[in-house]
This record gives structure tokens, sequence and C-alpha cells, in this order.
């Protein structure tokens, strides 16, 4: 059977799964290999903090230092490919029309919001804590422990001469999306940043849509 995710005839009206994420809300589901999944920032500049899981293995996670080496650069974008601690693929980006997603500046929490914003900051919604929660409602294999650091789909940190990082605004805008294929059986969490106090969201975070093509329906 050929790979869905070169079959550009297929439409959004034939997806298994369609809908829209409001921000602060969150996601979590299981890939089959082969599977597509495709993530639209709707109305431009909407971070969605995204961590990937071997279905099988849990505790074998999304491996920023192992994809960045892989790849040879900071950056994913089409033919990336994401890979767990252990080196087995994930997915792999097969078509992305924003043109780069972030892999270093992790996800929101109560704590960095304080250190970063205030300590008037820290009731603030997070994506930490949206993944906390789709964790106890949906995979009890997972922890706290096992959160680590996550793709930032839509989001722009580049690197500031000096190394530090920069969250600054976003190179996203309305429609454009991002296209992955399963390589193995991939449990995807996923947290529509709610973040109100930097760029990565425009200071207006947005819905997005999440749309999956199953190749054994």
């Amino acid at each position: 059977m050929p790979s869905l995710a070169f079959d550009r005839n297929r439409d959004l009206v034939t997806a298994d799964t369609r809908l829209v994420l409001p921000s602060g809300e969150g996601f979590m589901c299981t890939l089959q290999p082969g599977d597509v999944l495709r993530i639209v920032d709707l109305e431009g500049n909407q971070a969605v903090d995204t961590l990937f899981f071997d279905a099988d293995r849990p505790y074998d996670h999304y491996s920023a230092a192992k994809t960045i080496a892989a790849q040879g650069n900071i950056y994913l974008t089409t033919g990336s490919v994401l890979l767990t601690e252990s080196g087995r693929p994930l997915v792999r980006i097969v078509e992305d029309t924003c043109g780069r997603h972030d892999t270093l500046g992790g996800a929101c929490s109560a704590q960095s919001n304080t250190v970063r914003y205030g300590h008037d900051k820290v009731h603030m919604h997070n994506c930490r804590d949206t993944f906390m929660l789709q964790i106890a409602m949906h995979e009890p294999r997972l922890a706290k422990r096992d959160l680590a650091p996550n793709v930032n789909f839509f989001m722009n940190v580049p690197v500031t001469p000096d190394g530090g990082l920069e969250f600054a605004d976003g190179i996203s805008g309305p429609g454009r999306y991002v296209e992955m294929e399963a390589m193995s059986r991939v449990i995807v969490l996923m947290s529509n940043c709610p973040q109100l106090n930097n760029p990565c969201n425009a200071y207006n975070p947005t819905p997005v849509e999440i749309v999956i093509w199953r190749r054994g329906v």
C-alpha cells in the first residue's frame, strides 16, 4: 500500500479524525505506522507544544538531542525524522508550509512563567499542566517524569549570537500546516499553548485544527 503521506489527492472530507483544538486545550492519541497527522495553524502564529512516545515502550520518548544530532539542524521541517532516546524513529515530517519548528524552547509551566515574567503569573494556565491533565485522563503508563523537552510546532525561537534563546514573533501564518507520518506505533501528546506573556502566540492564543488519516481505514 502506498504511503498516505505522499497521496496529495486525499481530501480533508475523507479524514478519519478532524477537530478544532482551542487554545489552552490538550489532545492525545495513538498513531499506527503509516497514519498521517496534520496540524493546521488556523489564524497564524500559534505555538503547539507536542511530545511523542513509542506506544509499545512509553518510557522511550522523543529525544531533542538525538533528533538534532542525527539531522545536524536545531529546527524541524520537511524530511526531519523525530527519534526516541534509543534512536528509534517515531514520525517523519512529510510536508511543512510553515518552514521550521522549534526544538529548544520547551513547554511553559507555572514555574517558568514565575521566573520569566513575575510571581503574579504563577496562576496562569500552561502547557505542562495541560500535558499532565491529558496523561491523567488517557495514559496511566506515563507520569510527570516522562515529560521530556518537547517540539514546539510553528514557534519561532532563534538562537542569539551569544548562544541564548529568544522567544520571537512567529513566522507562521493563517492556514499553514505541518504534516507527519508515523513510522511506528506512536503516542502523541499535544497542548495548544495558552501563553500570553511572550510573542510565541502573538499575545493572542488561537485554535488549531488536527487532522488524522488512518492508513488501515
